[in-house]
């Protein structure tokens, strides 16, 4: 039996957010949660692999030196401007901790596909796109039910 990974809500990450004031750390978090993008992801991204006319970024070399284009989410729209981040792994691993203490860098991630599939609606198939994985099940333990959700759909179907 897998553990379900730990999540916060947007709201919860958009609380966290207003008190960080550099704007690469902000850049950085936005994109491990709304672009879903590891922090390995994150601390390699360039301008150059920005395409604002085409609305996407292009994640070189991912995890399993895999290629692959995200849509740009409207939350980033203006904010590449901070590029590059020239911030370390281990850096924003110590940096989430002040702003969210009882989660992970990598945790913005799971948050960001939870976010997508449960309260945005987006099918799961698009998240393993997002996410870059080659597996349905490797995706689907990034995106889990609220206790919140599965009252709500209880109550819609009912």
């Amino acid at each position: 039996m897998h553990k379900i990974p730990d999540t916060i809500t947007e709201n919860e990450f958009k609380a966290g957010l207003k008190l960080v004031k550099d704007k690469r750390y902000r850049l950085a978090f936005m994109l491990a949660f709304y672009q879903c993008m590891r922090v390995s992801e994150v601390v390699a991204l360039r301008r150059n692999n920005i395409d604002i006319e085409r609305g996407y970024i292009h994640i070189k070399e991912g995890k399993g030196c895999k290629d692959r284009d995200i849509p740009i989410t409207p939350p980033l729209v203006n904010m590449f401007k901070t590029l590059p981040i020239n911030i370390s792994t281990r850096m924003l691993q110590y940096e989430v901790k002040k702003y969210w203490p009882y989660i992970h860098f990598h945790t913005l991630r799971h948050s960001g596909a939870t976010f997508w599939h449960s309260f945005k609606g987006m099918d799961i198939r698009y998240i393993q796109q997002l996410l870059g994985h080659s597996r349905l099940d490797t995706t689907q333990i990034y995106t889990h039910i609220t206790p919140k959700g599965l009252k709500d759909k209880m109550k819609e179907v009912w």
